[in-house]
Parts: structure tokens; C-alpha cells; sequence
């Protein structure tokens, strides 16, 4: 076990001093807390879903008086016209995942998006038909691929190949990936891996891993979910082929809200790429003459399908304007300070009891967030006692809580109050560990 010398007295006084230091605390102003007994609960769940921004409201309604103005003239004449709205969203999007705006494009939701990339990447021939993804992956991804080698024809059992964790912290060595890719070069025709993994909160080396399986003629896609709005992200320069991901958890566009994609500048002038086509595919300028041929556009855009929603649009609008102002390079370094103070104050509970009841597993190469295994006897009711106690994380089986301190709105003082609702809620109960 890990030693500390903090006390939970010293983890107060160094959160003040964090947070009078902070030149990002305003933002927290500018977010909605859960309310616990009259006040705001310790929200660390901003890996699953972010918080709402006081604004969402504001760009939502706009949308829905001009709709009762406009009726369907808003696509043209709203305040922010319906009809281009999606390109309102791409320039602030590009500047968050490392694209050229081109490349960039918000849709759908994630794991459709997913399913629709492969639609074009994942093109299976002769001995190249296996995909590789790292096991755990988020279970949706496993879905997708896994639907995806059968609609090809192909045997999920044998042509997903699955890189493991060999360690009971649920991370997954990267040099097991590489090896993976280097042994069946000549049958990998995909490679679909999670930037962060969902369950370890690991930061896969997105540049090494795609730069090592180009060598090989392997497509690269990354699923960013837990990615986009946490951690460093420059997609165009690491030559990443394609990514999607969700926007309701770090970047706070609420429950289901729209979806991303980038298609690397290098592929949207192929078009002998397969897609499947929809109306807001093609060119914009010829949408309307309502032809019966697909006039595909040039960009990221081609990808789509169907016309923009715009109240899920709004959402995400005025989230990605509060990050607009705090610019992401602001936010890792607030980020790095935040979940390191994190691991010092469970690193000092556990130095209480002089046992390792909180295990970090999440490693160095990690954003906002990390995944902790509890040690006491019931530690599902102890993950209900921190509910009870105004404290919102994550739970996923059998026994690691997620915890994400989010820097747009979470506070050094959060944890400081954490890690003294910890020691409450053990002693209060007689957990035993």
C-alpha cells in the first residue's frame, strides 16, 4: 500500500489554496447541481454525464420560439438558421478532437456513427478481415464489431480479436496491442480501440498505436467517448483514419444528445469510398432540386444522413461555447491538478484505517477520471451510502467506482469534502475491510 503523510486537515487547507489559485473556478458558476438536503451534491460523473450549463436552457428556448415564430421558415430565418445550424457546431467541435474543420462533422449519436464509418472502413478481403479492439471495450463497440464481421459474412469468434488485460486492474499493456497488430498483420483489415477506456480510465497513445498499424496497411479508428473534452486530442496530425464519439459526458450536451465524426482530410476526396447516403450528404447547394442522384460533398459532412436535430444542436451549441472561452489546453492542465489532488485525498483515507480500501487502477495515462476498486466487505452498499450522502460517482461491477473530477465545474474543495464523507460514511456504518 501506497503512504501518505496528509492528513484530512492538510487535504482541506491545500484545496483552499488550489482553488484560490484556480483561474478557471468562475466556469463552476456557470453549471446546474443535483441538490442534496438544500445543497449541491459532489458530482463526479461528468465521464458519464456532464452537468448542464445554466445557458442550455437560453439556446433551447430560442429554438423553440423561433420555431413558434417561424414555423418551418426557421430553417432560414431563426436567429441561427436550421438549415446550416450543424456548421455552427464544427469549427469549436475541430479545435477539441485536433481537426481541420473539414474533417468534422456533428450527427447522430456514437455507436450509429460507429456503424456508419465502418460502413466505409471496414472492407474485408481475402485473408484481411479480422478486427482489433482492446477487451474491456465499452460494450456497445463489442456490438457493433462483432454485427459488423457478421454482416460480412464473417465469424465474430475469429475474425474480432480481442487484446486483454492480463492484470486484475482491468488495464491493458500497450505493447500486448502492438504485438497483437504485428502478429496478424496480414489478416487485420480494422483496428477499433477506445482513447480512454471506459472501465480504467486508461489513455491509450492514439499517435504510436495508429503511426505502428499504418505500417501495416490497418485502418485506424478510435472511439473518443470518453475522450473528446477530457484529454489532448490531434486526430489530423496522428493521421487517426476515422473517430466518433458522444457528447453528453465531458462536453455536457445532455442525455443523448448529438454525436461526432471525423474522416481524415486524406479520404474525403476518395470518393469511390462506400458510404451510406442520405439527403444531408450531398451538396448542400443542390439539396433542394431534390435530384435523384447523390451529389456527394467534400468534406465530413457527406456522412450524413439526415437533417440536423437542433434542440440536441442547441445543447451541445452552448456547452462548446463555454469551452470556446476556457480552451482546452486550460482545462487538461486543471484537469492533471484535479485527479492527482483526488488520488492524494483517497491515498489519505486509506492511510487513516492503515489499509488499502480505495485501490486506484487507473493509471498515469489518464484524463479526468479515476476508477477505484473498493476493498471493504460490501462494497455495493457502501457505493449506495455515498448517494445517500450527497456524493453522485459511478458504479460498475463487481467492484470499482468511478469517479470523474470534471474542470469546468468541479472544485479542489469537492474533494476535500469527499475524502471527509468517506471517513464518515465508514466509520458511521462499521464497514469492514
Amino acid at each position: 500500500m501506497k503512504t501518505f503523510s496528509l492528513t484530512l486537515a492538510d487535504i482541506k487547507n491545500k484545496a483552499r489554496e488550489l482553488d484560490e489559485q484556480d483561474t478557471l473556478k468562475h466556469f463552476r458558476e456557470k453549471f446546474l447541481f443535483p441538490q442534496h438536503n438544500g445543497k449541491n451534491v459532489l458530482y463526479f460523473t461528468g465521464n458519464s454525464l456532464g452537468l448542464q450549463p445554466k445557458q442550455t436552457k437560453d439556446y433551447i428556448l430560442q429554438e423553440l420560439n423561433d420555431w413558434a415564430q417561424y414555423g418551418v421558415e426557421g430553417h432560414f430565418h431563426a436567429k441561427r438558421p436550421w438549415y446550416s445550424y450543424h456548421e455552427q457546431l464544427t469549427n469549436k467541435m475541430a479545435k477539441i478532437v485536433g481537426a481541420l474543420p473539414e474533417e468534422v462533422v456533428m450527427m447522430n449519436q456514437l455507436t450509429s456513427n460507429l456503424h456508419f464509418l465502418m460502413v466505409s472502413f471496414y472492407r474485408p478481403s481475402g485473408k484481411k478481415r479480422k478486427i482489433l479492439i482492446e477487451y474491456p471495450a465499452f460494450p456497445s463497440d463489442v456490438y457493433a464489431v462483432q454485427s459488423q464481421v457478421k454482416f460480412h459474412g464473417g465469424n465474430p469468434e475469429t475474425d474480432v480479436i480481442m487484446v486483454r488485460s492480463e492484470r486484475d486492474d482491468f488495464v491493458v499493456d500497450e505493447t500486448k496491442i502492438l504485438d497483437a497488430i504485428a502478429t496478424y498483420k496480414d489478416e487485420i483489415a480494422l483496428l477499433l480501440i477506445g482513447g480512454v477506456n471506459y472501465l480504467s480510465g486508461q489513455v491509450f497513445d492514439i499517435a504510436n498505436i495508429t503511426s505502428f498499424a499504418h505500417k501495416y496497411n490497418i485502418i485506424c479508428g478510435w472511439d473518443l467517448a470518453h475522450a473528446a473534452g477530457n484529454v489532448e486530442l490531434k486526430l489530423h496530425d496522428w493521421d487517426v483514419d476515422f473517430a466518433a464519439w458522444c457528447s453528453y459526458k465531458y462536453l455536457n450536451s445532455g442525455p443523448g444528445s448529438v454525436g461526432g465524426a471525423f474522416i481524415h482530410q486524406k479520404h474525403l476526396n476518395n470518393f469511390d469510398l462506400p458510404i451510406f447516403a442520405g439527403w444531408w450528404g450531398t451538396d448542400k447547394k443542390e439539396r433542394f432540386k431534390m435530384k435523384p442522384v447523390f451529389e456527394p460533398m467534400p468534406t465530413a459532412e457527406r456522412w450524413q444522413v439526415s437533417n440536423a436535430p437542433i434542440l440536441s444542436m442547441a445543447a451541445c451549441l452552448a456547452s462548446l461555447d463555454i469551452f470556446e472561452e476556457a480552451t482546452m489546453p486550460a482545462l487538461i492542465q486543471k484537469s492533471k491538478q484535479l485527479t492527482a489532488f483526488l488520488e492524494e485525498a483517497l491515498l489519505t483515507v486509506n492511510n487513516i484505517y492503515g489499509k488499502e480500501i480505495f485501490k486506484v487502477i487507473t493509471p498515469a495515462q489518464r484524463g479526468a477520471q479515476l476508477s477505484i476498486v473498493c476493498n471493504l466487505e460490501h462494497p455495493k452498499k457502501f457505493f449506495n451510502e455515498l448517494i445517500q450522502n450527497g456524493v453522485i460517482a459511478d458504479w460498475r461491477e463487481p467492484n470499482v467506482i468511478r469517479m470523474a473530477p470534471v474542470p469546468l465545474y468541479n472544485s479542489f474543495n469537492d474533494i476535500a469534502q469527499l475524502a471527509e464523507k468517506l471517513r464518515y460514511i465508514i466509520d458511521q456504518n462499521n464497514f469492514i475491510f
